[in-house]
């Protein structure tokens, strides 16, 4: 007798079809608003760079708004003074190369013409339109202009939304503690927190290295007694933010600067730069940013070559905080990785104490001061881990503290009604 043909039959629940739509769904909306998800991490690395000096000058006695004024005030006249040093300078040396480029070529072409091995290099010279090029380039920056404009629209719409969140820290940590469940509320303060020193420590990294090239090509040009060495050793520090190309675009106005000085010099300080960019890139930048963002240098490396690659100049920019984040948001919401050690018993048990203790302290509570309990619990249990104290303890003296508290302010609440109504 023959056996009837078997038939595999697969079935997809109607809750894993919805997660399918929503997840699509999401990847396209993200993939839609990346200028808009771009503004909002750039606005908030300006927030983790600005809120310490903020904090330390409301510390000393600074309103909130008069401390955001300073700062950005001085920020905007260090930058202009660095733009006024540095541009007017290269713009005048572009124009010169601009007007020499004939005189240039004919020299290089009367060198080459005493070899025989030139003749296809200076058949290939004599057919460049140097003129052409000229007007070409003068078109493509008029090309360009709607994109610098919508640019700068970015950029100052970035600008006042740093400036709204650290004017109104509260207001904008509230509405992010209201979209997300209360049993997370100990971990996102804690995510919060590590947030702000990420941060912190990649713009610091980016400071020693901008300034580390400052130095370096102030240095070399000002022993080679160069005109407006400072412009071009301000300009290789503003370009060295670029990862991977800002310092090698850095290094053409400074070899173009020794050109009167014969060729010999021009390849002297060529060699010279290209090995500072690969000290810089291969062992002062992974180290450097490695030790603050906690990544080993090969995660650095990666982290900028991916991000390059996705979003080209801003993505690199963006890339280390990025990947830093992501990788301490993992860690924090105790995602065990292939390849990972599993969780320490006692690691899970401070986490669920730490969820206990929030639950009690902030029941009833309205999101904002739930979310300064999140914040106060969080503080003392990174405290307590750095100097390896007892966290348990610790929990148990932050809720006795604020059992002791809440009686005090509920009799004072009581006492200014009574006035009052009197």
């Amino acid at each position: 007798m023959d056996e009837e043909p078997r038939s595999l039959r697969i079935e997809i629940a109607p809750r894993t079809l919805l997660a399918i739509v929503a997840v699509v769904a999401g990847c396209y909306l993200f993939w839609q608003l990346t200028n808009v998800v771009l503004v909002i991490i750039v606005a908030l690395v300006l927030v983790g760079t600005f809120d310490p000096l903020v904090g330390w000058l409301e510390h000393r006695g600074w309103g909130r708004g008069r401390a955001l004024a300073l700062i950005f005030l001085l920020a905007a006249l260090v930058l202009a003074a660095v733009i006024i040093a540095s541009v007017p300078p290269l713009l005048a040396q572009l124009q010169h190369i601009i007007e020499d480029a004939p005189n240039e070529r004919r020299k290089l072409v009367a060198f080459l013409n005493q070899y025989r091995w030139a003749a296809p290099f200076v058949k290939t010279i004599r057919a460049v339109p140097l003129d052409d090029l000229v007007v070409k380039a003068g078109n493509s920056l008029i090309g360009y202009s709607s994109a610098i404009l919508e640019i700068i629209g970015y950029a100052v719409t970035t600008l006042f939304l740093a400036l709204y969140l650290l004017a109104d820290p509260g207001r904008a940590k509230s509405l992010v503690y209201a979209l997300v469940p209360r049993n997370y509320h100990v971990k996102l303060a804690r995510i919060l927190i590590e947030l702000k020193t990420i941060v912190g420590g990649y713009m610091r990294g980016q400071l020693i290295t901008s300034v580390a090239i400052t130095v370096f090509t102030f240095g070399l040009l000002t022993i080679l007694r160069v005109e407006d060495a400072l412009a071009l050793a301000l300009f290789a520090g503003l370009t060295d933010v670029i990862p991977f190309i800002g310092g090698y675009v850095a290094s053409a106005p400074a070899i173009i600067a020794v050109a009167p000085q014969g060729t010999a010099t021009m390849l002297i300080v060529a060699a010279l730069m290209f090995l500072y960019q690969e000290f810089e890139s291969r062992i002062l930048v992974p180290r450097v940013y490695g030790r603050t963002l906690r990544m080993s240098p090969a995660i650095v490396l990666l982290a900028l070559l991916v991000g390059g690659t996705l979003l080209g100049i801003l993505g690199a920019l963006l890339a280390l905080p990025i990947a830093a984040g992501l990788k301490m948001v993992v860690s924090e919401l105790r995602v065990e990785l292939p390849g990972e050690e599993h969780l320490d018993a006692e690691v899970r048990a401070r986490d669920e104490k730490a969820e206990q203790v929030y639950e009690e302290l902030a029941a009833g509570e309205p999101v904002e001061k739930a979310a300064a309990i999140a914040g106060e619990l969080a503080a003392r249990i990174k405290q307590s881990e750095q100097h390896g104290g007892r966290v348990s303890a610790e929990l148990e003296a932050i809720r006795e503290v604020r059992a002791e508290e809440e009686p005090a302010v509920a009799n004072d609440a009581a006492h200014k009604l009574e006035k009052k109504q009197r």
